[in-house]
C-alpha cells in the first residue's frame, strides 16, 4: 500500500502536491483541507433536489434511480473498488479497526437512547441507525478527491468491514418491532453481498479479466453522479416533530460525538496523514439515504427517518469541512 506522507497532504516546505509525488487530481491545501473539496458532491445533492422539485423528472422517476443505484450500480463499484485495490490483512484489520471503533461508538450511544422517553417506540426503532450509517455515495465521492484511488481503497475497506454492523443493527430493531427475520434481510442485503465477494476474490488473489473489469468499471462509475442526486431527490423534512428531542441526540451522535472520537482514534493510534483525513471524513459524513427506503420496507416509521436524512445531509455540509480542519489543526 503506497502511503502519502504528511507533506502532501499538509505542504509545507515543499513546491506543492507534485512535488511531493501526490497524485494528479486529489486536492490539497496549505493549512487545512479546503471545503471547496466537498462542493462538486453537495452540487450534485443541490442538483438531485432541483430536478425533484421543479422538472417533470419527479419522484416515481428517482425511486427507480435509487433503486438501480442501491440494487446494481453501488454494489458493482464497491465490488471493483475492493478488487482493483487490494489491501495487505494488516492494513485491514488496522484501518478496519478504527472504522468499527467509530461505528460500534454510534451504535452503543443510539441504542441507549431507546429509553428516551416516546409516544411511539417506531421511532427510535426506525431512527437509531441514523446515528451511525453513513451515506457511502458521499464517502467513495470524497474519499477520491482527499486521497486518490489509495484514498477510494481504504474507503472500501471501511465500508466491507462496517457495512455488515451497521446493517445488523439497522434491522434488529425493526425487524424485532415489525417480527421480521433479521438473518433473511442480511442474506439479501446487496452491499454485504458486494463487500463479502470482494473481499474473497482477495483473499484467493482472483484478478478479473480486462474487459470484465472495464466493464464493471463503466458501470460503477454511473453509481456515485446518480447516487447523490438520489439523495438530493429525497430530501424532506417529514415528521421530525413527532420526536424532537430523539432526533437531536441523534444527530449530534452523528455529527459530534463520531467526529470527535474519530479524531482522538486517529491521532492516537498513529495513522498515515492521509488515512486520519479519510477517518475522519468517514466519521463526519452524512447518515445513509437508504435508511429511509430500509424503514418504509421493514414497516418502520419511515417520514420520520426521511426527516433526519434530510438533516443529517444538511449539517454535513458545513460538518464535513469543520472536521477535517479540525483535524488539520491539531496535527
Amino acid at each position: 500500500m503506497r502511503e502519502i506522507s504528511v507533506a502532501c497532504i499538509v505542504p509545507r516546505s515543499c513546491g506543492g502536491p507534485a512535488a511531493c509525488g501526490a497524485e494528479p487530481g486529489v486536492w490539497h491545501t496549505g493549512r487545512l483541507i479546503d471545503a471547496l473539496v466537498l462542493l462538486p458532491d453537495f452540487s450534485l445533492i443541490a442538483l438531485g433536489w432541483a430536478l425533484c422539485r421543479y422538472t417533470p423528472l419527479n419522484r416515481s422517476l428517482w425511486d427507480g434511480v435509487e433503486r438501480l443505484v442501491y440494487v446494481l450500480l453501488f454494489p458493482v463499484l464497491l465490488f471493483g473498488s475492493i478488487v482493483r485495490n487490494p489491501t495487505p490483512l494488516d492494513a485491514l484489520f488496522h484501518l478496519g479497526g478504527v472504522g468499527l471503533a467509530v461505528v460500534a461508538a454510534g451504535v452503543a450511544l443510539a441504542a441507549a437512547l431507546r429509553a428516551w422517553p416516546q409516544r411511539d417506540p417506531s421511532l427510535h426503532a426506525s431512527g437509531q441507525q441514523i446515528a451511525y450509517r453513513f451515506n457511502s455515495y458521499v464517502a467513495l465521492a470524497l474519499s477520491e478527491r482527499l486521497a486518490g484511488t489509495q484514498g477510494l481503497a481504504w474507503t472500501a475497506v471501511l465500508i466491507a468491514v462496517c457495512v455488515p454492523l451497521c446493517n445488523v443493527a439497522a434491522v434488529w430493531p425493526l425487524a424485532r418491532h415489525g417480527g421480521q427475520g433479521l438473518l433473511r434481510e442480511l442474506a439479501r442485503n446487496p452491499l454485504i453481498i458486494a463487500t463479502v465477494a470482494g473481499l474473497l476474490c482477495n483473499a484467493v488473489s482472483l484478478r478479473l479479466p480486462e474487459f470484465a473489469a472495464t466493464t464493471l468499471l463503466r458501470i460503477g462509475n454511473a453509481a456515485l453522479p446518480l447516487g447523490l442526486m438520489a439523495v438530493g431527490a429525497g430530501l424532506r423534512f417529514g415528521a421530525l416533530r413527532e420526536g424532537p428531542g430523539l432526533a437531536a441526540a441523534l444527530l449530534a451522535i452523528r455529527h459530534l460525538v463520531l467526529p470527535a472520537w474519530a479524531i482522538v482514534l486517529a491521532m492516537g493510534l498513529g495513522l498515515p496523514a492521509a488515512q486520519q483525513a479519510v477517518v475522519v471524513a468517514f466519521a463526519a459524513l452524512p447518515t445513509s439515504a437508504s435508511a429511509y427506503v430500509l424503514a418504509v420496507r421493514m414497516g418502520g416509521h419511515g417520514a420520520y427517518v426521511a426527516g433526519l436524512v434530510t438533516v443529517s445531509t444538511l449539517l454535513a455540509m458545513p460538518g464535513l469541512p469543520l472536521a477535517l480542519a479540525a483535524l488539520s489543526a491539531l496535527r
